[in-house]
């Protein structure tokens, strides 16, 4: 795919967009999002002049900093993670709204007082005019808690008119564990919070390539024809990496793939892939055509056939020995907990009846990536007898969400030569090379969302529960089995229950 221009990545209308005056409490700064992604996608904004002249963030946590110590320890990571270059200004004025509320844990009375304080004096001092985001980077079982003590301390409150001060809050999946838990915290939250300003991130609606989805469908007519079960044969959803848990083992153990990243992550990418056209943009049109794909998910009767797990098992990756999960740190050698896991679902619409739906995602696997693959059907093959007929004619168009974003259009051609002979070849379109203006962060565009109040990129409390639904009757049947999920080698593409899926149906996974 050649490309004619080179033209900015950057919507000029998002280009224009300032945060008004507002400040945000991140609980949970001390960790591994805040310091990596949240803390530098802050300083970003600031550099692309996106947040107001007095926007102030305040800091809550265990450790005992004053406000200079936390100041010190936003510039190493912002050093150490920004985009867009460090610019001394820029950090003079961001550092001169930084606060810091120390606090032993969550249900510290005191330090709430002491964060209403802090608010205030910021309101005074920064001209935030008392609009707070407060960002809940922290465990799920904390999320009740915090909103609760928020609003016992008057720090959370609805809005009543346009112009009153308003209070949002921002919270990190996992969204519950199932559907129970995730219909018990909305009605929690949701009664601290008005429904508008309850903001579920999923950083993956804020990548680039998956807003580009919409434009891919909907920007381009030779698309909208094709894009049905009269010639998809089927889709393939991948969310692989080619790392283990790490040090997340308090996190990971109980959770697992499906509730980690399929619950979430994936079944927004086929809500994406299969909805509607929406009349607009519009946060409520927008969320309403992916409620009625989840709603029209089918999960198959059969749901050993249709779905598998698997560990990863020690041996070498990438030339290096690793562990296998259970030997992680902090595991229990006898945890039934999936680091693989994939599933086949089906949507009863009139578009996409009797096209499969696969999901996939796992740790450990050949390769970093996330893509979704629309494989359309076989074209006849009345000419070319002498080529391979599984080899032959079966298009597909490949999103890729990471890494290298971008798409393929995988095509049959000639190959030169006095034969004819052909083989596939693909088109790709590389946002790297297409355009000459990075990409903005997801979480840059998704804080900016928040603070703008602009909800499209978040899910709301239907599409959680919807899929959850989806999810629950499989893991019950997994957690009803008691035992291990079947092991697979680190560096391979997960284990043979997951060929076996595809075998089934006569199909096969690809290999990004």
């Amino acid at each position: 795919m050649t490309d004619s221009a080179q033209e900015p990545a950057a919507d000029s209308r998002r280009n224009g967009r300032q945060a008004g005056p507002c400040a945000m409490v991140m609980f949970g700064v001390t960790g591994d999002l805040a310091r990596k992604k949240l803390l530098p996608a802050i300083y970003d904004l600031a550099n692309r002049g996106r947040l107001p002249e007095g926007f102030s963030l305040v800091g809550f946590g265990r450790r005992d900093w004053s406000d200079a110590e936390f100041c010190a320890e936003v510039l190493k990571h912002v050093q150490a993670g920004n985009r867009t270059g460090f610019n001394q200004d820029t950090w003079d004025r961001l550092a001169g709204g930084l606060r810091f509320v120390s606090a032993d844990g969550f249900d510290n009375e005191t330090a709430y007082a002491r964060l209403g304080t802090v608010l205030a004096e910021l309101a005074d001092e920064r001209g935030t005019e008392s609009n707070h985001a407060f960002y809940l980077s922290i465990p799920p079982n904390s999320f009740e808690m915090v909103c609760q003590k928020l609003a016992s301390h008057g720090l959370a409150r609805r809005s009543e008119l346009p112009e009153d001060p308003w209070s949002r809050v921002i919270i990190e999946k996992p969204f519950g564990h199932d559907l129970e838990s995730a219909q018990e915290l909305n009605r929690e939250v949701e009664s601290v919070f008005a429904q508008d300003e309850v903001f579920r991130i999923d950083h993956y609606l804020g990548k680039e390539t998956v807003q580009n989805l919409l434009a891919l469908r909907f920007a381009n007519r030779f698309f909208e024809p094709l894009w049905n079960n009269q010639h998809v044969d089927h889709v393939q959803i991948t969310m692989a990496e080619d790392i283990g848990i790490g040090g997340r083992a308090s996190y990971y153990d109980g959770v697992g793939a499906a509730r980690d990243v399929i619950q979430n992550h994936l079944l927004q990418l086929l809500a994406l892939t299969a909805m509607e056209e929406p009349i607009s943009f519009d946060a409520d049109h927008l969320r309403r055509e992916k409620e009625k794909v989840l709603e029209a998910v089918v999960v198959p009767e059969d749901l050993e056939a249709a779905s598998a797990r698997g560990q990863y098992t020690a041996g070498q990756q990438n030339g290096e020995d690793v562990v296998g999960f259970l030997q992680e740190e902090g595991f229990d050698p006898g945890s039934t907990t999936e680091t693989y896991a994939a599933f086949r679902l089906g949507i009863k619409t009139r578009r996409w009846d009797g096209v499969p739906f696969y999901l996939r995602s796992g740790k450990r696997l050949g390769r970093r990536v996330t893509e979704i693959a629309v494989v359309f059907k076989r074209a006849p093959n009345l000419l070319f007898t002498d080529t391979d007929e599984e080899h032959f004619g079966q298009n597909s168009l490949i999103i890729r969400i990471q890494p290298d974003e971008g798409a393929t259009l995988r095509l049959t051609s000639k190959v030169p030569g006095t034969q004819m002979d052909v083989r596939d070849v693909d088109m790709d379109f590389s946002y790297g090379r297409s355009f000459t203006e990075e990409s903005p962060e997801a979480y840059e565009r998704l804080i900016l969302d928040v603070l703008l109040g602009e909800p499209p990129l978040f899910p709301r409390h239907r599409e959680v529960e919807l899929s959850w639904q989806i999810l629950d009757p499989f893991i019950e049947r997994w957690e009803a089995l008691e035992e291990q999920p079947e092991p697979y080698a680190p560096g391979t593409w997960g284990p043979e229950s997951a060929h076996r899926l595809m075998a089934r149906d006569g199909r096969s996974w690809r290999t990004p």
